[in-house]
């Protein structure tokens, strides 16, 4: 099978992005903008691969939320000021070929491929205190607050429960500052998904996980890898 140029090129520069980039929000001039990257880098991203975002108040009602599809980069326009909200992005089946390259496609797509995976990207936002969180099974992978992280404080630790599939997982490990130190691990679940994370900025916090999931009986994958974030203001900001 012969593979066409431009996807042999974009597997040069994707194998980063497949297997390392996450997925925040920040607040912006004003914006809810996407960030996909790792660590400090904030890449350019196809807009499509947003596939949902999800809005609440206060008291856990949903807010409806319009996603602004930009040349490079997403923004997000609740109908008003939200307390939580979701985000996914679908980054879609990517094949290794013998040679290093990663295609944006399934196996059954790429001939002889070594490893094939299917990653999906989650952020959680909590912009105030005392928001009740709503059930996020749209979220395969999240990292829960157990209790409200804006009244924690940077220096403290802040109790999470990491859920697969609405489920808890031990042994997953929690980059603390994932902006600032994207290699260090702060934690590592227990048997319960639960796991004490220090709170590390007075700004924003990005606490994030990631884990591979094999898949069986799939003609274009075998892995399901999946990147969460927390994120949230380590002191509440008072005008």
């Amino acid at each position: 099978m012969r593979i066409p140029a431009y996807l042999l090129l974009a597997g040069l520069f994707a194998s980063g992005d497949v297997l390392a980039h996450g997925l925040w929000t920040e607040q912006r001039r004003g914006n809810i903008e996407t960030v996909y990257g790792h660590g400090a880098e904030d890449n350019a991203f196809k807009a499509e691969k947003i596939s949902g975002a999800w809005a609440y108040d206060a008291a856990g009602k949903m807010i409806p939320v319009t996603v602004e599809r930009l040349s490079d980069h997403a923004r997000l326009q609740p109908l008003k000021t939200p307390a939580v909200l979701g985000v996914a992005l679908d980054n879609g089946a990517w094949s290794k070929t013998p040679d290093g390259q990663w295609i944006n496609q399934g196996r059954s797509q790429v001939a002889n491929s070594t490893q094939s995976l299917h990653t999906y990207k989650y952020s959680l936002a909590i912009y105030a205190e005392g928001a009740k969180l709503p059930a996020l099974e749209q979220l395969k992978l999240v990292i829960l607050p157990e209790t409200d992280p804006l009244k924690v404080g940077p220096g403290k630790s802040l109790p999470v429960r990491v859920l697969v599939d609405g489920k808890p997982l031990a042994g997953v490990e929690l980059v603390g500052d994932y902006r600032g130190a994207p290699h260090q691990v702060s934690a590592v679940t227990d048997a319960e998904g639960r796991a004490q994370v220090p709170v590390r900025n007075q700004g924003l916090n990005i606490i994030s996980a990631e884990v591979s999931l094999p898949v069986a009986n799939d003609a274009d994958i075998e892995t399901r890898g999946l990147f969460a974030s927390l994120t949230f203001l380590g002191q509440a900001h008072h005008e």
